[in-house]
């Protein structure tokens, strides 16, 4: 595990997808959280399991890729 990219709780995650324009949909009755975010007509969505916090790095990459980010511009936002 390197220092530049450590685990991301649930919170951490979240506020990262808040810094990156996305907005919370309203929960169905699951533990996974939908994060949505129109740009351009593009409709990105990103799925957040809280229980399974802290994310893996395999977790991680792949909420990035449905933010439409690299993992390193991701871990960015936690900084702003």
């Amino acid at each position: 595990m390197s220092g530049a990219h450590p685990p991301l709780t649930c919170k951490d995650v979240k506020k990262i997808l808040a810094a990156l324009g996305f907005s919370p949909r309203p929960k169905k009755g699951t533990s996974h959280e939908q994060w949505v975010k129109q740009t351009g007509g593009n409709l990105f969505k990103v799925t957040v399991d809280c229980p399974n916090a802290p994310f893996s790095q395999d977790l991680i990459g792949s909420m990035a890729r449905q933010a439409g980010v690299t993992k390193k511009q991701f871990y960015a936002m936690l900084k702003k």
